[in-house]
């Protein structure tokens, strides 16, 4: 049974982040650094902070399993990174996995982000 606002959902996750304009979505460039095509940013892993992470499993079909990595910089500005889970990856990048397992993480609950998500 779900309990009143528990995140259960990649969509609801999503929603509620966009609701908070928490919706600035990270892409891996061509030049093996990740960008903010809607800030106008290009990040190297030391530039961000992973300070929340959402695992979601497919009930029924394995390729529904994915990961939500949800980013602060070093101005303070926060994004997401979305993605699959191992082979199912939506990233074919070279160097994606490599760039996301440099990047500092501190697992905080972010009370302007977190609170009653």
């Amino acid at each position: 049974m779900e309990k009143p606002g528990e995140m259960t959902t990649l969509t609801r996750v999503l929603e509620k982040l966009h609701e908070r304009d928490y919706d600035h979505e990270l892409k891996m460039s061509d030049h093996g650094r990740m960008q903010s095509p809607d800030r106008q940013k290009i990040y190297n892993p030391e530039d961000l902070t992973i300070i929340k992470t959402y695992r979601f499993e497919g009930e029924s079909d394995p390729s529904d399993s994915s990961i939500l990595y949800i980013l602060e910089d070093k101005d303070g500005d926060k994004s997401y990174i979305l993605d699959a889970y191992g082979v199912y990856s939506s990233h074919e990048e070279a160097g994606f996995d490599e760039f996301i397992q440099k990047i500092r993480v501190e697992d905080r609950e972010d009370q302007l982000l977190f609170a009653k998500l």
